[in-house]
């Protein structure tokens, strides 16, 4: 079994549908105080599937970043990577294989690297993890998953990380539908208040950075409304400053919707190679019968399918339509655009130190609990 990685340059990184694999990804949590750093990734096909040639290699980019949790330790980050997706029971195989072969690029005092993986997760392909109504109740316990993806490894080293960073649950919508077809896909009431924003006046165009106080106005508006996490505004002006130049790399449209001149709805579309993905958004709590955000929505939607898009990720929702999940709301808006819902396998963590591991993981513990 091969397991290769080289390093790359951070702006060399391939064009990929995975926009936190990307160079405009790395920049951005640059900013936010992470180190990144490019690998090309070569592995034989007999990590990934069984009976596959091992003679036979594939390879990928791969975009790690690091954090300092003080001056003495970090930890490697890897956002929606790797891109290579194993059958089901070779992930915990290659998972391992991979951090033992990053393990020297990275600082000695990295006490673990921690993977945020885009792969389907392993129990919303099994029909027992699907009450009657056809919502998927979740994973089973971190102990189980575990067991069954540390399977075929050596180390039985793999945990399944306290919490999750990057959304483990979206919807994805088909753009290679036309735009009567995506219409159709649309619940009913979905359908009806985009038609009805546009008959109320609501109109969506792209800004600039020189409207980025009244993004943010909506924003605040959003997050108070909702006890968010609070981002600066700098944070915002940062996504529009990096996006790349040229038609390869990744483009960020701010859009905002008004009636009369008055912005009533706001939202990034960011777009990286064939998929769209809608990033934030943000509303006010005024003319709420406007339905704004549904003229917005379905402008972007139309906006990533002219750009090429053959996707469009919604970048977050809750995992079924349970009321009590506080993304109840966002999902059923979400959904109600006609996209099939995907579950990710979330984080999973592979210690280096296993005492210094046991001690950050308490700490996040904690910091939920509080």
């Amino acid at each position: 079994m091969t397991c290769r990685l080289e390093k790359k340059e951070l702006e060399e990184l391939n064009a990929t549908n995975i926009l936190p694999q990307t160079p405009f990804w790395g920049r951005i949590k640059r900013n936010q105080g992470y180190l990144p750093n490019g690998f090309e990734l070569t592995v034989s096909k007999d990590m990934l599937a069984n009976e596959a040639d091992s003679l036979s290699k594939v390879g990928d980019d791969l975009l790690v970043l690091t954090k300092y949790i003080d001056k003495e330790i970090c930890y490697a980050y890897v956002p929606y990577g790797p891109k290579l997706e194993p059958s089901f029971e070779n992930q915990g195989l290659f998972l391992e294989q991979l951090s033992e072969s990053i393990r020297p690029y990275l600082p000695s005092n990295c006490i673990f690297i921690r993977f945020d993986l885009i792969w389907e997760n392993q129990w919303a392909a099994e029909d027992d993890y699907f009450d009657a109504a056809g919502n998927w109740t979740g994973a089973p316990s971190s102990q189980v998953q575990e067991y069954r993806v540390n399977f075929k490894t050596t180390n039985w080293n793999l945990k399944k990380s306290v919490s999750d960073v990057l959304p483990k649950n979206t919807f994805f919508l088909n753009l290679s539908l036309n735009e009567k077809e995506l219409l159709k896909n649309m619940r009913y009431n979905t359908r009806y208040n985009v038609k009805k924003s546009l008959k109320n006046g609501v109109q969506v165009k792209e800004y600039g950075i020189e409207h980025m106080d009244e993004w943010y106005k909506l924003y605040l508006d959003t997050a108070i409304r909702h006890n968010m996490p609070l981002q600066n505004q700098a944070y915002f002006s940062t996504i529009l400053k990096n996006q790349d130049n040229n038609k390869n790399g990744v483009q960020v449209k701010m859009l905002m919707a008004d009636i009369d001149g008055k912005f009533l709805s706001s939202m990034f579309l960011v777009l990286s190679k064939k998929r769209g993905t809608y990033l934030y958004g943000a509303s006010t709590s005024d003319k709420k019968n406007a339905m704004a955000s549904y003229a917005l929505q379905w402008e972007s939607i139309k906006l990533a399918k002219e750009y090429g898009c053959t996707e469009y990720d919604m970048f977050g929702s809750a995992p079924n339509l349970k009321q009590t999940h506080p993304l109840h709301g966002v999902h059923v808006y979400k959904k109600g655009f006609g996209g099939d819902l995907f579950h990710r396998m979330g984080c999973w963590d592979y210690p280096y130190n296993e005492k210094l591991y046991d001690m950050y993981k308490f700490q996040e513990l904690k910091s939920q609990e509080a």
